[in-house]
Order: C-alpha cells, then structure tokens, then sequence
C-alpha cells in the first residue's frame, strides 16, 4: 500500500519509514501538518499515519479538514495522549483509529492492514458484496454505488453501511454499529457514532431524493430504500444476520 507518514520528530518518522518500508510499503513523509493535508488531499495514498502533535496545524485538524473536504482516506492517529477522552475527541476529529504511544511497531502494521480489510464478510454475497434495493455496497473496494454513481468510503463508513444494509428496514442501535466498526469501549452516547452518520448520509443522499439513513430518536438508526427502487430478486439480497 502507499502510505503517507504525517510525523515531524524525524527519529520517529524515519523509524516507521524504514520498518514500514520493509514491510513492502512505499511510504511519503510530512513534516507538518499543513503540507501533509496538502498530500493527503492529491488521493493517491491507502491511508494516512499521523502524530497527534504537528507544527503548522496539528494532527486533529488535519484529520477534521480531510473530512470536512469529503476525503475518506483512511487515518491511523498516534499519540502519547492516551486518555479514554483523549482517544474519543481523535476519532471524533474523524481518525479511523488511535494508537497509543509508546507501541510496537507491530501495532502499527496490524492497524493498518485492519484499516483497510472490511470485517466480518457475509457468506453468500458475491465476494465482497451486498446489495438492497437501488443502493450497492463492495466491502472490499470501501465503495457504495447508488443509481449507477459510485461513492467512495472510509473503513469505518463501509462497515456502518453493512451493518444497515444486514438489517435493512429495521432499526440498528449505537451500540450495534460501535461493536460492529470500533474495538473500543465506547459509551453509546457519545457522538462517534453520529459523525460518521452524517458523513456517510451526505455522500450517499448528494444529488438523490430521499435520504437513505433514517435516525430514529432515542432508539438508533435505519437503512430505508424507498418502495419505487426495490427491485424483485434485490430487495432481499442482503444476508439475514
């Protein structure tokens, strides 16, 4: 994979340079936080390792920037700030995941080949997909594909998008789609959940009428494909769970 190293302590970026490097990486560094948006935005990098604490803009924003310009690259965020809250504001930013310091760098490794493999296939999809009604889902490729138009998604998008989709037309709690998308022990109140919701309901509803993603208050959220769009031998596409 192509990575992009956002790092500006150069022992530390060199260390994880060279060790991801030889794990068969080609790997591009910034020393700050303002030219690594800069590379982040180009698209051409799988995903984004950044410090928390960069010159020029620090890692939060540039994590909130990516998102706020719809880029869904994938971000792996190290940091010696390591508190439940700490780590909660990171992925809030818009993170995909947050590592503490000091690591392994086999940590390292292992978050970022999570990052982009899809968990949990369903059996009997087509590889790596599902489909409901006019709306697609290819785990594999982090794309959804509504009307024909492809939307690009983040990690933990395409498996919020799954788990709607598996139980599509019902309702999915908060705790479901923490479980589902994060290994960490969230409180279900915390808003993780709806940020990564109104990301995901923007780029599947712009230019379409109506909204896919229902928030039902109180209770969760529910994937809902309008009557006109289901098509016989689609709508129930999707695995049961």
């Amino acid at each position: 994979m192509r990575i992009l190293l956002i790092e500006d302590d150069k022992r530390t970026s060199a260390h994880l340079r060279r060790g991801l490097t030889e794990a068969g990486h080609v790997v591009d560094v910034a020393g700050d936080g303002a030219t690594g948006l800069a590379m982040a935005l180009e698209g051409i990098y799988d995903v984004a390792v950044v410090d928390r604490r960069l010159p020029v803009m620090d890692g939060l924003a540039v994590a909130r920037e990516l998102r706020r310009q719809g880029e869904a690259l994938p971000v792996l965020m190290l940091s010696a700030l390591a508190s439940t809250e700490q780590r909660v504001e990171g992925l809030q930013a818009g993170c995909d995941a947050y590592l503490a310091k000091p690591y392994a760098f086999i940590e390292v490794l292992a978050h970022l080949e999570t990052l982009l493999r899809p968990r949990n296939p369903a059996p009997g999809n087509s590889p790596g997909r599902l489909q409901v009604g006019e709306l697609q889902l290819d785990r594999s490729q982090h794309l959804a594909i509504r009307r024909g138009r492809s939307i690009a998604l983040g990690p933990r998008e395409t498996l919020i998008l799954e788990k709607l989709m598996l139980h599509h037309g019902q309702v999915v709690t908060r705790t479901m789609l923490l479980e589902s998308a994060w290994d960490y022990d969230f409180d279900p109140n915390d808003n993780v959940i709806d940020n990564h919701i109104h990301r995901l309901r923007r780029k599947l509803d712009q230019g379409f009428e109506p909204s896919l993603i229902v928030t039902i208050p109180g209770a969760g959220y529910r994937l809902d494909i309008p009557a006109a769009a289901q098509s016989p031998g689609l709508a129930n596409n999707a695995d049961e769970p």
